[in-house]
């Protein structure tokens, strides 16, 4: 169907659509609030135009996420096929071959904009690349321990038999997580000598690592050392926080040394 101005009345809330509803018409979220002309004409599914409407008003961006994976789940129990937007991370295939998961933050400022960046190595294709989880003040440290979570989030959905090996320039991240959250939680996740840092994402991480421990080794490499897969997950860092992105999203790309030269 084409989007008319009768339909486009019916997925505005307060004049305004949201983050999930501009994806789906594949309009940037940061462009100026004036989407009616980008929109009118547009060609779009009955499942897509189905989306918009459930999704009208919806703030939260999470709920915006819940809202598309029931739907999903609707046409999956109805056994109906169909080409229906998805949430990224749902468009990401998690192959049973990954063999390594690189992982790294940035921040402009520290504080400052925050974002961070995977690399993800098969046994025998081009690295897939995400970026995400922008926060507008955030730290170094943060951001280093969201891509280490990230990493073990994309470790926990593969039912891969190899050992995947994480990597991360942040000996922080991982000492958060695999060596003195052990301690902290002996002590009720409190520390000697004043507040821990970041303690909600430590906790989550923790857990996630505690859960996965037989199947993932987390190791150190030496950032911005000349390691491709490093240095890629490092510039989806960088993009993430160029695009403001807060959900993970695929970096399409057809040359490696092309994605090395973001800055």
């Amino acid at each position: 169907m084409k989007i008319d101005k009768e339909f486009l009345n019916k997925i505005y809330y307060n004049g305004d659509l949201n983050k999930k509803q501009l994806d789906i018409l594949k309009i940037d979220f940061s462009s100026e609030k004036n989407y009616e002309n980008e929109i009118l004409g547009k060609e779009i599914s009955k499942n897509d135009s189905n989306l918009l409407m459930l999704l009208r008003g919806i703030n939260d961006l999470k709920s915006q996420e819940q809202i598309i994976s029931n739907y999903h789940l609707v046409l999956e129990h109805n056994k109906i096929k169909a080409n229906v937007y998805k949430n990224v991370n749902d468009n990401i295939s998690i192959s049973n071959n990954i063999l390594k998961i690189y992982c790294d933050g940035a921040c402009s400022g520290n504080p400052g904009n925050a974002g961070s960046g995977i690399a993800i190595y098969f046994d025998d294709k081009n690295p897939v690349l995400l970026y995400g989880d922008f926060i507008e003040t955030g730290t170094n440290n943060i951001a280093e321990l969201n891509a280490l979570y990230k990493a073990l989030q994309i470790a926990n959905e593969t039912n891969s038999n190899n050992t995947i090996s994480i990597f991360t320039d942040s000996k922080y991240a991982i000492d958060c997580i695999s060596t003195w959250a052990y301690s902290w939680k002996k002590n009720g996740w409190s520390k000697k000598g004043g507040e821990i840092k970041n303690l909600p994402l430590i906790i989550k991480s923790h857990e996630l690592f505690e859960k996965l421990k037989s199947k993932v080794n987390l190791e150190y490499v030496k950032g911005h050392s000349g390691v491709e897969g490093n240095e890629l997950a490092d510039r989806m860092a960088i993009n993430a926080i160029k695009q403001k992105s807060i959900e993970y999203k695929s970096f399409k790309y057809e040359n490696i040394e092309e994605v090395l030269k973001i800055k």
